[in-house]
Order: structure tokens, then sequence, then C-alpha cells
């Protein structure tokens, strides 16, 4: 199939997604949750970021994990997995890779956890590997790694030792500089970014003024993030076009105009997460809507569309 066969086609870091959707990480557990759903099919997206994956299994936070907020959602899981050698093991030879790509999120304490990760990893069928850099460091006291570019970088470089496949840093947006910190990932050996993680919130129970969350704060997510994701994006992407890095949009999408929103500033890619809880068939509606626009605007395909954004004051604009 040729770009003119399938104009949402597009080449990400080598690989081929036939959609611009990608399945976002901890929403589609490891790739066979939604696939129970009648009507729904991987076909539809152009890959699948499978739930954080650690060395060893973890439990998980206490509950509550998750509290829906205006526009949005609260969720704090911990990390609950198998561990890499249980997904590696058990999981990916069950998983169809015909279908769609498959992307591991690796997650880690320390440095040293992100390489033996990724390693594991390397030696298995997945096609991409994200790097879940807002997880605590240990060593530093529990500063998120994701919030200091020179830690973000270092992690980076280790996972970069650890594989060949493509890496894909998904950056946070609780920092100062988040166009500095891509740039220090990209010098460090990131292929691509997925922007943005949750931002921190809390919601609290009145009645026994206590955080609604187990572990008293969590990440948040859905259309209340959109605009913060959508800026953040494009900061990004004023650095990686000249590299030629490409962008996972993510945060907020919840219809055609909030994909295309993300495709404009920027984004190769755009992440679907919290929609999918209201609306597990909102892939083909999306592909649909893309595809329509695309013929409206008599663009040919996916990348005219890309980065088109024209800022005011901008020629053209």
């Amino acid at each position: 199939m040729n770009q003119t066969d399938n104009p949402l086609q597009i080449d990400f870091c080598g690989l081929n997604f036939t959609s611009p959707l990608v399945l976002l990480s901890g929403c589609v557990g490891f790739g066979e949750e939604y696939t129970r759903v009648k009507g729904f099919s991987n076909r539809d997206v152009g890959a699948v970021c499978l739930k954080g994956t650690t060395l060893e299994p973890r439990p998980g936070n206490p509950p509550h994990r998750v509290y829906e907020t205006p526009m949005g959602m609260l969720n704090a899981i911990g990390l609950q997995n198998p561990g890499v050698e249980h997904v590696v093991s058990n999981i990916l030879p069950a998983l169809d890779f015909d279908e769609t790509r498959f992307i591991a999120n690796v997650s880690g304490s320390t440095v040293e956890e992100y390489y033996a990760v990724t390693r594991r990893f390397d030696d298995s069928p997945i096609d991409a590997i994200e790097i879940n850099i807002s997880c605590p460091n240990v060593k530093e006291g529990g500063v998120a790694f994701g919030n200091d570019p020179e830690m973000s970088a270092r992690v980076v470089e280790a996972c970069r030792k650890a594989t060949d496949k493509p890496l894909i840093t998904k950056l946070s947006p609780n920092q100062t500089d988040i166009a500095g910190n891509a740039r220090r990932c990209i010098e460090a050996g990131s292929d691509a970014f997925a922007v943005i993680n949750t931002l921190m919130g809390m919601a609290i129970d009145i009645d026994s003024r206590r955080p609604v969350i187990g572990n008293n704060q969590g990440g948040l997510s859905g259309p209340a993030i959109k605009p913060v994701a959508l800026l953040k994006v494009h900061q990004v992407y004023q650095v990686c076009k000249a590299h030629n890095i490409p962008i996972i949009g993510q945060g907020g999408i919840n219809s055609v105009g909030d994909a295309i929103e993300f495709l404009i500033a920027g984004a190769s890619a755009v992440g679907i997460g919290t929609a999918l809880f209201y609306d597990p068939l909102i892939c083909p509606q999306l592909n649909d809507g893309i595809r329509a626009y695309l013929n409206k605007h008599q663009l040919p395909d996916l990348p005219a569309l890309i980065g088109s954004l024209q800022l005011h004051g901008q020629s053209g604009g």
C-alpha cells in the first residue's frame, strides 16, 4: 500500500503506521483488553502502547486509584504490572503483530532498572520502546527523572545503549522548559517523543477531609488538559522539526477536531487514552474524520498537514 492508497499512513521512526492513532499506555492494558469489545479492532490504529513495565512485578498503589473530575480523570495506578520477564515470555507471544505495531512502555526507579528492562525488550518482537521518565528516581530523593533535563538524558542514554529499536521519550508537562528537555533527550539518542504525560492533580473528600486518591495525588488526563498538551506539542515541535524527530501528541483528544489540532501543531501521530473509556469504538470515527478533513482541504496525505500551523504575525497566517 502506498501513500495515495492510504492518506493516513505515516512513517514513524521507520515503522509503518497505517493510521496516526496510537492507543496510550495504561489505557488498554497489554493490548488485549479492548479486543473483547464487539466491533473493536487493532487494525484501526497505527500502534498500541502497552502498559508500563518494570523489572520486577509491582502490586500498584492502594485504592482509590481512579477518580472522575470535571472534563477529566485522576489516576494513580502505581505501575501495577507482572514484570518484564512475564510480559516478554507470556504476553507478547499472544499479540498479533500483523494487526498493528506494539510499543513497550519502560519504567523504573533507577537508571540501571531502565537499562535492564529496555535490554530485555530489545530481545523480543516489540516494535519500539517508550521511556516513561515521569517515575521518581529513588537515588535522588524521589525527584521525577522527567522534570530534570540532565536526569532525563541519563535515562535516554542508558536505554540507547540497551537497544537499537526506536526510542520514544514520554515527556512530563510538570517541568520548567519542556523544549530544553527535548533537546537534551535528542542529544542523548531519543528517536521520538510522546507529548505529554499527565499533569499532577488532587481531589479531596470534604466529609473525611482526606484525598480521594489513595496515593494522595494522581495524574490528570482527559479534555481538561488539552490546551496545555497542545501548547507543549507546539513547543517541542520547534526543536524536533530540524532533526526530523516525530511526536505522538496526546492529552485530551476526544474528537476529530482535537486530533487535527495536534497534527497541525506538529504531532505526527495522536494518542488516544481517556476517550476510550467514554467510547471504545472512537478510533474508526477519528480515522474517517481525519480522512474527510484531508479531502475537504485538498491535502494529499497526512504529512502535508503535520506542522502546518501558521502563527499570528507569520506570512500566510
